[in-house]
């Protein structure tokens, strides 16, 4: 059914503009939606795999005849019932002008031909053919990688490619058949998880025992050279000389912003802080930095201020962990060559990550020996944000010229649709190892491409299918909704939160309205609905340029003045005239926000108010991933669905309570969908993923884009990894949605999609 009834008025889909389906979704959810023939409750399906339609609340398989509606065309539209729709002479064909919902479309993939192949492990060991038959199966590359130790070897291990399988196996094959000291093994992970859940699989393999797997070193970098730091100069590495937490460094760097006149409004510490550990990471000392903008100028002398605070007070943070280390063997020869000659075995799990000083550490202690496992896939390089370079696993020969090289290309996570897809994005990255991964199972769906019309639409036709989906017997934990940003997840979130499906979100991810700068956004209307709303008033503040102390000030003004605490900012004195006078104008501008819509009123404050000279100011269009303008523009987008401003403040307040609620109940979920950013879901899997806004912009980022085009390409290829890493999640069925528009404007699908869309 294409039609219905919406305030006495017909709304036909084919003469509604595609902007305006969420409307009428939800004007269906609030029982504003009726038949035109049997005037029952209607609601409007919006969903992946059906195109939109009308449907009957309380018998959805009932079906209506249609009524004759006459068709129009034009480019000119009027205001009906609050929905644009297209006004002029009568045709018979739809109008051009409209925009009609677009099908998604599936990704062809190649026949599918099973080439899964197991040895006889007799060839290479009796212990391989004992771990077969206890269930641990390995193929003939992941045999020849658990069985060749002498010398260097770099492992390939493409997704899905069993890599913990083989280090596992490779450790007992060593422990058992080679009789290798286990006190000589350092088998080094990115995760603390990941060391635990090795260990653990080491205790169900064959002839194995807490014997010969307790004196292995297992452990991620920071643990184990912290561990070697603590046992040579524990006096100086005193884990109660520790700084564990971000607040207590971001303290550090605020009390040295003071020295800049950095207020902790008006300056973004926590990407400086960021930026910082990247440095470090890099083996960067302060003395070689040479900043290039007015911002890095700013972290620069924070970066200096940090590392004096440090050592005169004899502190130290996660990345000195590393650092101390690097610098120790480096000034104690004798201690290096004791390292040197305890270790001669090195297994490094995820080596695509590895940073400058994690890489020298490595090749300082394995110079001698020279037996290093490096197990890695460039093709999953995402983290260069930390510090990591996949240039040390590309040129891992370079440094180790006598290293074999073995690639493990069976995926037996994904189905072959899937792997095929990921096979043709990924391929057209320049810089990497080749590889054609192979699938072992056909899931006989393809990934699909499915088009909505905004970020909004996109949640909605996402919670549709999993609810039909959920119906049909599927699990809440079958899914995985993944994003670029964090900030990708407002819509979903909330439409999720209205939803009764299960979900579970990251226990460090806040919600879009707790982010400073939409918070700080929402407490200018506050302050334009209640002008004595002093918290509202003290978080604006920072905005027009005045410190937080003022609000003593503003409060006894009010009182000598009688007029509200608002009123009382026209009457602070301040050392500059034009400040005073640019105060005066801002008061009459806050109030008259509520006089407006949410949309008009985000905008008012972005350009009349001048917050975006503010952002700039504080550096938060510094960052590279998430700029404060973008948090701006989201928030117009969710403006967009509140007719007043109250109703957007009373929403923004629910789903902030909303996020505090799910992370508590998600702890203890054990069925439920997983929100998470793609860099999060790195080394899961999920039967059936959900890829956000595949739109150029959101992945690849705008940052790379803008990069590539003033001739780095770095960032475009790591960006097209991210979305490899994300496609190789899924093990039955991917869904990538690709909106038309993005933060109010046309958008253009990802670069990524081309090879998939031929």
């Amino acid at each position: 059914m294409k039609t219905a009834v919406y305030r006495n008025q017909t709304i036909t889909l084919e003469q509604l503009n595609r902007e305006e389906y969420q409307k009428l979704y939800n004007a269906g959810k609030n029982n504003e939606l009726h038949c035109p023939n049997c005037k029952e409750k209607v609601q409007l399906f919006l969903g992946i795999r059906r195109e939109p339609c009308f449907f009957h609340t309380h018998s959805p398989e009932k079906e209506c005849p249609e009524p004759l509606i006459e068709q129009k065309v034009s480019s000119h539209y009027i205001e009906r019932n609050g929905f644009r729709v297209p006004q002029g002479r009568t045709i018979i064909e739809t109008a051009p002008s409209v925009k009609l919902f677009k099908r998604a479309l599936a990704v062809k993939s190649p026949a599918f031909a099973n080439e899964k192949s197991c040895d006889e492990y007799s060839v290479h060991s009796s212990y391989l053919q004992l771990l077969a038959e206890n269930g641990v199966m390995l193929d003939e590359n992941q045999a020849a990688a658990v069985t060749n130790t002498d010398g260097s070897l770099l492992v390939l291990a493409g997704a899905g490619s069993g890599k913990t399988r083989v280090l596992t196996a490779r450790t007992a094959f060593m422990l058992n058949v080679e009789q290798i000291d286990p006190r000589s093994i350092m088998l080094v992970t990115f995760t603390s998880k990941a060391a635990a859940e090795m260990k653990n699989r080491l205790h169900s393999y064959p002839k194995m025992t807490k014997k010969n797997i307790q004196p292995l070193l297992t452990g991620t970098f920071h643990s184990i050279f912290y561990r070697i730091l603590m046992f040579h100069d524990g006096a100086n590495w005193a884990s109660d000389k520790l700084l564990k937490k971000e607040w207590q460094r971001e303290k550090i760097l605020k009390e040295a912003g003071t020295e800049l006149d950095l207020s902790e409004k008006e300056f973004a510490f926590d990407a400086a802080l960021q930026q910082i550990s990247y440095w470090k990471n890099s083996l960067t000392s302060p003395q070689e930095i040479k900043p290039s903008t007015d911002w890095e100028e700013k972290v620069h002398y924070l970066y200096k201020r940090y590392e004096e605070y440090k050592k005169h007070n004899g502190l130290f943070d996660f990345d000195d962990m590393l650092l101390g280390c690097y610098q120790l063997f480096r000034t104690t020869p004798k201690l290096l060559e004791y390292y040197q000659n305890r270790f001669q075995y090195f297994l490094i799990d995820e080596f695509q990550d590895i940073n400058k000083v994690q890489y020298e550490l490595m090749k300082l202690l394995s110079s001698k020996h020279k037996n290093v496992c490096a197990v890695g896939d460039d093709d999953q390089a995402i983290y260069s944000f930390r510090g990591s370079d996949p240039s040390y696993l590309l040129d891992f020969e370079k440094d180790f010229p006598s290293a074999k090289v073995i690639t493990l290309d069976q995926n037996y996570r994904s189905a072959h649709e899937i792997v095929s897809s990921a096979n043709q994005m990924i391929a057209l990255n320049k810089n990497r190892k080749l590889k054609q991964m192979k699938a072992q199972f056909s899931s006989g769906t393809p990934p699909f491409i499915f088009f909505p019309y905004d970020e909004e639409e996109e949640a909605t036709m996402i919670v549709t299918d999993m609810q039909e989906r959920i119906l049909k017997g599927a699990k809440p934990g079958d899914f995985a909704i993944l994003y670029r940003t964090n900030a990708g997840s407002r819509a979903i979130f909330e439409r999720l939160a209205g939803s009764s499906l299960p979900f579970k979100i990251d226990q460090d991810s806040d919600s879009f309205y707790d982010r400073y700068i939409v918070r700080c956004v929402l407490s200018f209307l506050k302050v334009s609905l209640n002008e004595d709303d002093a918290k509202s008033l003290s978080e604006i503040l920072p905005l027009l340029f005045l410190k937080q102390s003022l609000l003593k000030d503003i409060k006894a003004i009010s009182i000598l003045e009688d007029c509200s605490f608002l009123e009382g900012v026209s009457y602070l004195k301040t050392t500059h005239a034009f400040q005073e006078k640019k105060l005066k104008k801002a008061v009459p501008l806050i109030r008259s926000l509520k006089e407006l819509d949410p949309v008009k009123a985000v905008e008012k404050i972005e350009k009349d108010i001048g917050f975006l000279d503010f952002l700039k100011k504080r550096g938060s269009e510094a960052s590279q991933i998430e700029k404060g303008s973008d948090d701006l523009k989201d928030l117009k987008v969710a403006a967009k669905s509140f007719e007043t401003i109250e109703a957007l403040i009373a929403h923004s307040e629910h789903i902030s309570a909303m996020n505090k609620e799910i992370k508590k109940l998600s702890r203890h979920f054990t069925d439920a969908i997983t929100l998470s950013t793609i860099h999060r879901s790195k080394g899961l899997e999920y039967k059936i993923v959900y890829l956000l806004g595949a739109v150029d912009g959101s992945i690849p980022h705008d940052y790379s884009l803008d990069s590539a085009r003033n001739g780095d390409f770095a960032g475009l290829e790591e960006e097209r990894r991210l979305f490899y890493v994300a496609m190789t999640r899924a093990q039955e069925e991917l869904l990538i949605s690709a909106p038309e528009t993005r933060r109010g404007k046309n958008a253009n699908r990802s670069r990524f999609l081309k090879p998939l869309l031929k």
